[in-house]
This record gives structure tokens, sequence and C-alpha cells, in this order.
């Protein structure tokens, strides 16, 4: 008697169990925002099938959600979204689910009409000012078509988050549209320590991690490097102007103090970052997607108890302020930060960086993330 009870408590569970197609317009490998909301979602009762595209060099995934990766003919430009989001709308067209989780506003247009058209719950994750970043700043038109795409569609939406509260207040502005924060924390960790792929004794490390694009202010720590001594600029991750980047590096003659590692996976991430003396985040002020930027690298300079040097920029500064982990960028010309970052060097934040690792980790967001998905309007 016991046993049927039980069977059938678990198939009227089963029942209940919800299910949220999550899709983003990556490969899903390095996407590690979106991976913790998939895990949080999943371990707490919800069935996760996270949607992204396929590229000739995706790694393989080992998550305890289910993936799929769409396969595509283009992969860049007008073409390449045009090609991904008409792919993506007759897949979730045909899927079974209940809740449409779009990440940013490249995936909005397919849920949101997969939405409309068969009742089903959505929920927008905004990681960024979409028409405003840097990319769009020489494209007019496609800005203006992206921003035309945002203004119809945002004000319809119920269920809605961010990373920050200065792009949350900018939304309520805009559109009169109620968006939660949900701030890109990494999850706690235990700190473990790796090897650099080059000797590093007796010199101080400043690290960057994240994509190497326009608007980093990696060009103006490139030139600063030669004002500081027995210092080693590092830069981890890919993107459009690397090459760029090591042209400058060899013209200027620093291939011995400044090293490029590339795209490396989370897991190598986690053991080098502790290794550094000072993580930057010195991104250039390129409109509001810049200014109002709270890149998730701070939080992983913090979780390994670097201390961090940032921009003047609302929200990234704020966090320098509130938990004096670190310094704000005082003067952006190379002597006079080199003067700032070998005086922050000195500095010992070892007691503020303990604190805020325990504080600053995703842990402490996933009661605000369940209530969201708990309470859908």
């Amino acid at each position: 008697m016991i046993l049927i009870i039980k069977t059938i408590f678990l198939l009227d569970t089963a029942k209940k169990l919800k299910k949220i197609i999550v899709s983003v317009t990556n490969d899903l490998s390095t996407d590690q925002r979106v991976d913790k909301v998939c895990y949080t979602l999943h371990k707490n009762g919800f069935e996760v099938v996270l949607i992204g595209r396929r590229l000739e060099n995706s790694a393989q995934l080992n998550r305890p959600y289910t993936t799929k990766r769409i396969p595509l003919i283009c992969n860049k430009g007008f073409l390449f979204y045009a090609e991904y989001n008409l792919r993506l709308f007759f897949i979730l067209l045909f899927s079974k689910k209940d809740i449409l989780l779009s990440n940013d506003l490249d995936t909005l247009l397919p849920n949101f009409l997969v939405s409309w058209l068969q009742g089903k719950k959505i929920v927008y994750d905004s990681h960024e000012l979409f028409p405003e970043i840097p990319e769009l700043v020489h494209k007019p038109f496609v800005k203006k078509c992206w921003s035309h795409l945002e203004a119809w569609i945002l004000p319809k939406l119920k269920n809605n988050y961010t990373v920050c509260k200065s792009i949350a207040a900018y939304y309520h502005k805009k559109y009169h549209t109620d968006f939660k924060t949900i701030m890109n924390l990494p999850r706690e960790k235990e700190i473990q320590l790796g090897t650099f792929p080059f000797n590093n004794k007796g010199q101080k490390i400043i690290l960057y991690q994240g994509a190497v694009n326009l608007g980093r202010g990696l060009e103006l720590i490139i030139d600063t490097m030669p004002f500081l001594e027995n210092t080693l600029l590092v830069i981890i991750g890919y993107g459009d102007i690397i090459d760029n980047l090591k042209q400058q590096v060899n013209e200027k003659h620093l291939n011995n103090n400044i090293y490029f590692l590339g795209k490396i996976t989370p897991v190598e991430l986690h053991k080098l970052t502790p290794l550094a003396n000072l993580g930057i985040s010195v991104e250039e002020d390129l409109g509001l997607n810049y200014r109002y930027a709270l890149p998730n690298k701070i939080f992983d300079y913090i979780q390994a108890k670097v201390p961090i040097l940032v921009s003047d920029l609302p929200e990234m500064k704020q966090i320098a302020l509130n938990y004096k982990v670190g310094e704000i960028v005082k003067n952006r010309t190379p002597k006079e930060l080199a003067a700032q970052i070998k005086k922050v060097l000195e500095k010992d934040f070892s007691t503020e960086l303990k604190k805020a690792k325990k504080e600053l980790i995703w842990e402490h967001q996933e009661e605000k993330l369940l209530s969201i998905f708990n309470h859908l309007k």
C-alpha cells in the first residue's frame, strides 16, 4: 500500500514538473551566467533544456540538464541572426514546454512570438543594453533595427531580470517595465592554484580575463606596461581585436612583458586567476552599455582574492567603494596609470577580499531567481 501511494505521488510530481526552454546565440561552452541559471532551476525541480548554436570548435559539454546546439550555414552578420532566429522559432514552436527563457535581445523575437502564439509564459534575461553595444556604434541602421525590436517587445513583457540596478532603472524609465536584478556572481569556490606557462618568479602579475574586444581598455594597459618594472600583463580570452593587440605588443617590444593565453576553460581559469596580484576591468565609456557594465570578471577576481582596478563607471566603481577591495582608475594616461598601479600593488586588501568573497556569490542570488520563476505573471 505504501509503495502504491509513493508511486502515485512520484507520478503526480512528474506531471507537475515544469519544462523550461532556455535560448542563447552562443555555443554554450563559456556562458557561465546561463549555466548557473540553468543549474539552479534544474536542482530546484524544473526540467531545463538549453539551446545554443554549434561551432566547428565547440567543446563537449557535461551538464546535469539537457543541452542542444543548432548547426548553422551562416555564422556571421545579418544572415546568422536571421537563420538562427528562424531555426529557433520552429524548434520552440514544436517543442513541449511550460516556460520560455530568452537571454538577450538576439533571441527574444522567436521566444516572444511562440509565447504569444501558444500562450506560454516568457521570462527575459537582459545581460546588457544590446542596442548600445560598441559593435553597433558605427552601424546606425543595424542599431535602429535592434532598438525598434526592443521597443516593440519589452513593454509587453512581465517577467524580466537583468545584471545590475542601472540597467533595470534604464528599462523602467524608458519602457515603464519592471526588471529585477540578478547579479552575475560566481559560485562559491575553494581557491586552487595552477601555474602559468611562463616564468613569472619575482614579478607581479596584472590579469585581464574576458572578451578581447573594442573598448575594454587593453590598448591603454599595454601602453602602461613600459612604465612598470618587474610586472607582467596576462590577457586571457579571445575577441575581435586580439591580432591588433599582439601587433601593438610587437611594435613596443613588450613580448617578454605581456602574455596572451587565449581562450581557456572555466576550470583552467579558476586555477590561474588566484595567481594574479591585480585584476583589471578598465572599460572605456563607449555608450550606455559599457557605462552601466558590471563585468563578471570583477567578481571572479574577488572570488580568487585578487584586488581590483576598475573604471570610474557607475556600477563597477560601487563594488570597489562598497567592499573596499581595490581602486578606481583616476587618470587614463599611461604614466599616471602606472603610478597608481604601483601604489595599488603595495597595498593589502586581504581582509576586505576575504569578506567580499563570502558575500558576492551566486548562492545569494538563487532565492531571487527562483522567486521570479515560481511567481510568473
